[in-house]
């Protein structure tokens, strides 16, 4: 059962302060496609240099990402790919509320329509 103390709560609402920069979701989603270095990343997403190495570094403080050095590059990876079925259960949410709020106004519409 999950605490509700605020203690508790604070590393919850980190790593979903996280995940709330579309920038970062970007490069996860790059990421999910395999390890790739800051210049894949950029080619992948069309986000800047200075950009992609700033989330890079927050993903990796909150142990979304790993770096590992190769010759004289870095690649980074995702480091447990849970952060994929959280994505996945918030979109499949979405999707139903969307498809509810158009469900919604049809009904709105056929009512203004007799």
């Amino acid at each position: 059962m999950l605490s509700t103390s605020s203690e508790a709560l604070i590393p919850i609402a980190e790593f979903f302060k996280v995940l709330s920069e579309v920038s970062r979701i970007q490069v996860l989603c790059c990421l999910k496609l395999g390890d790739k270095n800051v210049t894949e990343i950029i080619e992948a997403t069309g986000l800047g240099q200075a950009n992609v190495s700033k989330h890079l570094k927050v993903l990796s403080q909150a142990g979304i990402v790993t770096r590992h050095p190769q010759g004289t590059s870095v690649f980074y990876s995702i480091s447990d790919p849970i952060i994929f079925n959280i994505c996945e259960l918030v979109c499949d949410h979405l999707a139903i509320r969307l498809e509810e709020q158009m469900q919604q106004l049809k009904e709105l519409a056929n009512l203004r329509g007799h």
